[in-house]
């Protein structure tokens, strides 16, 4: 299994990212062989659209489940229509997140924001 989780850091004792498509890394966990990868989020810097250009960056490195607090509606589209489950995280903590995944403590996402789509009077 692997899992993604926005961070604010590329290490490990990092805390879990508020932020989705502006989130600044990634890291992915792989739970059977135990590597972790951490992953810039080239999308961060992005006029628009950063949350669909970071749900595609947890495609394209075959994550089957997503830690995060919040995800915008575009973004959880693409997550979700490559088959990857999306778990609303608890506290920031990445390896208290982690064991609750495990433990089956965490509930899915199910609820998405509409997105913030730049910064243009809306």
């Amino acid at each position: 299994m692997k899992i993604a989780i926005p961070i604010d850091e590329n290490k490990e004792d990092t805390t879990i990212c508020m932020s989705f498509g502006r989130v600044p890394y990634f890291m992915f966990i792989d739970t059977e062989s135990g590597l972790v990868e951490f992953i810039k989020n080239d999308a961060a810097e992005s006029q628009g659209g950063a949350g669909i250009k970071a749900a595609q960056i947890i495609v394209d490195h075959q994550a089957n489940i997503l830690l995060t607090p919040r995800c915008g509606e575009n973004a959880a589209e693409v997550i979700q229509a490559a088959g990857i489950k999306v778990y609303r995280t608890n506290g920031n903590s990445v390896k208290e997140n982690i064991a609750a995944l495990k433990e089956e403590k965490l509930t899915l996402l199910e609820e998405f924001h509409a997105g913030f789509h730049g910064h243009g009077n809306h």
